[in-house]
């Protein structure tokens, strides 16, 4: 849910550019783009904390094995996810850019759609997994200090 945000300042910069009102056909762009977002963010999550979950089975749970983990879970991100941005927006670039009957409708449904694509890949590749590092980092030290007692 932390990518839904990024996500729709992309698709509110888009409908900007191109002079839409909101209304209910950019509604369902904006909910087509909540959907894709969301998926974004759980499965990059689902990355991260299987990565972390690896190290931590084969016994290796300082710093250093954590920001190897969430690379490891980030790479292993990258290529799916540009594949379906690339998608998603060689399918919708037609719509923008056609006309006839239907046009007007579907071209604000599209907008969202393809502005929060520039926008939410960028927020789940950089910003998650730092905010990961930064939360884990912040419960293995909890978890380490009474130990250390």
């Amino acid at each position: 849910m932390a990518t839904l945000p990024f996500a729709l300042s992309g698709g509110i910069w888009l409908l900007y550019w191109f002079g839409f009102n909101l209304s209910v056909a950019t509604g369902v762009g904006f909910i087509a783009l909540a959907g894709v977002s969301a998926e974004f963010g759980v499965i990059m999550l689902l990355y991260l904390k299987n990565a972390w979950h690896a190290r931590m089975d084969a016994g290796r749970s300082g710093d250093p094995a954590l920001l190897e983990a969430i690379r490891e879970g980030a790479v292993l991100r990258v290529r799916p996810k540009v594949m379906t941005v690339a998608v998603i927006i060689a399918g919708l670039l037609p719509i923008l850019w056609g006309g006839g009957a239907g046009s007007e409708v579907m071209k604000r449904i599209a907008a969202p759609m393809v502005g929060g694509m520039i926008t939410a890949p960028l927020m789940s590749m950089l910003v998650l997994p730092a905010a990961y590092w930064l939360m884990r980092r912040q419960r293995t030290q909890k978890v380490r200090a009474p130990q250390e007692l």
